[in-house]
């Protein structure tokens, strides 16, 4: 069913080749460089806010996603860190409200189509038809995805704030940054564990 779903968000272009209808990473670009409508940017510090917007998007999508990995999580370590992450993803959402507040921008406003294709692949994830060590295996590959987006994020902004001297919000997304690596480095070690179990797990 999950393979159905996928070819129905799929169309073909010019060439002939699949595009997606507009979610994940060619959906942000398109976004971005607005061939999907959109105000000008014409400034380090608009590009700025622009990518603390999305990120903000981001993170919220990432906060209604979490309780469903975690749910859907077998190994106990692995729903665990789901539910963790949780928490630092509710507190990553604030940061980013309180330094576009100060900013004088609204924190909404902009959708994360990056984040909303992600997301849809994990949704496909969860429903697979497969064993619980396959399925802590797929889930695992679906939150590195994430957290490597997320960390070429973060990575990005923290940048355009030293740059525009920015220093106290260049040290709390440094602190974001930091922990979105740490994440990505938990899910690498339960997966040199998870991935032998499901190496192992019965055939159908």
């Amino acid at each position: 069913m999950a393979t159905t779903n996928r070819l129905k968000s799929t169309r073909k272009n010019q060439f002939g080749e699949e595009t997606s209808d507009g979610h994940g990473i060619v959906g942000e670009v398109k976004r971005f460089l607005h061939l999907e409508g959109g105000n000008k940017i014409t400034t380090l510090q608009q590009l700025f806010v622009e990518q603390l917007q999305d990120l903000f998007s981001a993170e919220n999508q990432l906060i209604e996603a979490l309780p469903k990995m975690a749910k859907a999580a077998y190994a106990a370590p692995l729903k665990k860190g789901f539910q963790l992450h949780l928490k630092e993803t509710r507190e990553h959402a604030r940061r980013l409200e309180k330094i576009l507040k100060r900013l004088g921008e609204k924190p909404g406003g902009k959708t994360c189509k990056a984040m909303e294709g992600l997301v849809k692949e994990g949704n496909e994830t969860i429903s697979e038809d497969a064993s619980r060590e396959v399925k802590d295996a797929a889930l695992i590959a679906a939150a590195q995805r994430v957290e490597h987006y997320e960390i070429a994020g973060y990575g990005c902004v923290r940048t355009f704030a030293t740059l525009l001297g920015l220093k106290g919000d260049a040290q709390t997304l440094e602190a974001t940054l930091k922990e979105e690596a740490a994440t990505d480095k938990k899910l690498t070690a339960a997966a040199e564990t998870i991935n032998v179990k499901a190496d192992k797990a019965p055939k159908k």
